[in-house]
């Protein structure tokens, strides 16, 4: 994982798309990389497909160039992404979660927990989490304030509303942009983005759990001012699960580790080791 984050982003923005079949769905998956053994399997945002961050694995079902349907809870979503992985014949694996994709993580681990050797929780929260159950409300909000200044909703989503946000927004969008027309993976359709807010509204409303079932190495990622999943959420998980580590971006928010990504690979390979 010793690579610059600019290098990563020239490799991945060239990457084509890997598919394989399970339960009778076409999956789209990534690869980035030599192998290495466990590899680090990333599980994205709301709404995301696999053009939406640096090195990522994989489309769930309905998602991006993924055939199927998105699953309406996010423990059957867990169940998805434990499907793909065993598909891929993978043993163990270390694996990374922003967002919703933490959420799915967090359910991931209660499925299988030998199969993750390191979590990482980005930008999300646990089940009943602190306006969790908001998200719906708030990504609506961001999205109409978006289509009145002609932004790319993650300007307000991922970042800072104020001056340096954007700024900061500008160069991470920049970056995505940069990917080839002939290797863009397909936008998210309405019908799926719509699954899978009501997945994380339900989420939010159910009853919060201890987390004492996450037993291995968890590192926990926020910005101090994440307006999508509300900071505090951070804090309770690691007050929750045993021996965490938590890191907290000053004047970020939702899309901290975009911000700070060569200060988060620093911090993703010594947690890794």
């Amino acid at each position: 994982m010793d690579v610059h984050v600019e290098k990563q982003y020239l490799i991945f923005n060239k990457e084509k798309n890997n598919y394989l079949n399970v339960s009778s769905e076409r999956i789209a998956y990534r690869k980035l990389g030599k192998p290495k053994a466990p590899p680090l399997v990333m599980l994205v945002h709301l709404g995301a497909t696999l053009d939406n961050w640096d090195p990522k694995l994989l489309d769930l079902p309905g998602v991006g160039a993924s055939k199927g349907k998105v699953a309406v809870t996010i423990s059957k979503m867990a169940k998805q992404a434990l499907a793909i992985i065993k598909a891929l014949e993978l043993k163990e694996i270390d694996l990374l979660g922003l967002s919703m994709g933490g959420m799915i993580a967090q359910e991931l681990v209660k499925l299988d927990q030998t199969l993750v050797k390191h979590l990482l929780l980005v930008g999300t929260g646990p089940k009943g989490g602190i306006g969790v159950d908001q998200v719906t409300q708030t990504t609506f909000k961001y999205m109409l304030k978006a289509g009145l200044t002609r932004s790319d909703p993650k300007r307000y989503i991922f970042y800072e509303h104020d001056a340096a946000g954007k700024a900061e927004a500008d160069k991470v969008l920049a970056r995505l942009a940069n990917r080839p027309a002939q290797y863009t993976d397909k936008k998210m359709q309405v019908f799926g983005f719509l699954r899978q807010l009501k997945a994380i509204k339900h989420y939010g409303t159910v009853k919060p759990t201890d987390l004492n079932f996450i037993t291995c190495p968890t590192l926990i990622v926020n910005g101090d001012n994440d307006l999508m999943v509300p900071t505090k959420n951070s804090y309770v998980m690691h007050q929750k699960i045993k021996d965490s580590q938590l890191g907290i971006y000053p004047k970020a928010g939702h899309g901290s580790f975009f911000q700070y990504a060569d200060e988060f690979a620093v911090t993703l390979n010594d947690f890794l080791g």
